[in-house]
């Protein structure tokens, strides 16, 4: 089976979410047409915008891992909507945790649905790296992975910190979209050789 249509299928969703969380950015009110009438809204951009780049985020290297893969199968099919699944999420957890300044059960939400997502997105790669074998350009590309081992411990400190101090927590999800942020050359590379 061909990876065009999963792509589209993909691309169409992660372009619908970035939608809807906008939207619900539109929700959000002010008492005033000043510059201090913004400061209350504040936590809700910020939470909109690290929503924004993680989705960004995830469709580079969603795009990137389906370039170098050759074939999907039916597995690979639902570990894609299980990634999408959580990542159809966000809007929810970022409008909440911005309607609340991010206090403790809306910070530990949404570090939940990044962990879940960034473990969802692991199996989709394992899932193709299975099908495609691992002398495939993705294996080869991947490697050890040390951001994508790094991530979950630091979304589980993010939502361990955010029960005491959610700043600190949600400096840990900042800290992740920062190291991912640093664009990984490792599937370019491998189809320039």
């Amino acid at each position: 089976m061909d990876t065009g249509r999963l792509e589209a299928f993909s691309d169409g969703v992660i372009a619908i979410i970035i939608t809807i969380m906008v939207l619900g950015m539109m929700e959000v009110h002010t008492e005033g047409a000043d510059w201090a009438s913004l400061q209350p809204v504040l936590p809700a951009f910020l939470g909109y915008v690290l929503s924004f780049v993680y989705v960004g985020i995830y469709w580079n290297n969603h795009h990137h891992m389906l370039r170098v893969t050759e074939r999907v199968n039916g597995r690979i099919l639902w570990a894609n909507l299980h990634l999408l699944f959580w990542l159809s999420l966000f809007p929810f957890v970022t409008v909440w945790a911005g309607e609340h300044r991010f206090a403790t059960v809306p910070s530990v939400l949404y570090g939940a649905v990044l962990l879940l997502a960034a473990i969802a997105y692991v199996i989709l790669q394992r899932s193709i790296i299975v099908l495609n074998g691992r002398n495939s350009l993705l294996a080869q590309a991947v490697g050890g992975d040390w951001k994508g081992k790094l991530s979950p411990v630091l979304y589980l400190l993010g939502i361990g910190l955010s029960f005491v101090n959610t700043w600190a927590g949600n400096a840990m999800y900042v800290l992740v979209a920062l190291i991912w942020l640093v664009p990984d050359r490792r599937i370019e590379t491998r189809i320039a050789q």
